[in-house]
């Protein structure tokens, strides 16, 4: 298992926990409302996965770069990594493809598979939760009036994005990147 796998494990437990705190609130209502709490694991969930991507990444980069360290040749890579690493964020399926295949040649999507995934289904499943993700960061909810229109994430989407993020993360880390 990768370092980033690892950390991985441990930043999605945030997500599990914050599901958890939605369904405690849920079950005994009080002054605060509990929905906030699965838009926030959410977004919490998809930090999880794009730190994951910028570590692995990283992880192998380090590997790969061994070879010409020191050199303008790696001056250059290096300096070029660290601005695309900057500006990489919400790592959808063609985002994460695009970074492994400019650096390493490779197509770490066709990795995804695993359960009832292929890679079609995983690269579809993780740009729905990407794009759901965007909606619940930037999209509150501005209706005053209870009920009056549907929440945003429901209970069921975020178990299922956490499940998917923890497989989709199994999947993309038994992938052989620097060969």
């Amino acid at each position: 298992m990768s370092r980033a796998a690892e950390s991985f494990e441990e930043a999605i437990k945030d997500a599990d926990e914050l599901l958890s705190r939605f369904n405690e609130e849920h079950a005994s209502p009080g002054k605060h409302n509990p929905e906030v709490l699965k838009r926030a694991g959410l977004v919490i969930a998809l930090a999880a996965w794009e730190t994951y991507v910028k570590d692995r990444f990283c992880e192998e980069f380090n590997l790969w770069i061994v070879g010409v360290e020191g050199s303008a040749v790696g001056k250059f890579v290096q300096t070029r990594r660290h601005e695309d690493i900057k500006r990489f964020f919400n790592p959808n399926s063609e985002k994460t493809k695009r970074l492994f295949q400019e650096y390493f040649s490779v197509d770490i999507t066709q990795g995804w598979k695993w359960d009832n995934y292929d890679v079609p289904s995983a690269k579809k499943t993780l740009d729905s939760i990407v794009g759901k993700r965007g909606d619940a960061a930037h999209k509150a909810k501005t209706s005053r009036k209870p009920n009056s229109e549907p929440h945003l994430v429901k209970k069921d989407e975020l178990e299922k994005a956490i499940r998917f993020l923890k497989g989709l993360v199994a999947a993309s880390d038994k992938f052989k990147i620097i060969r």
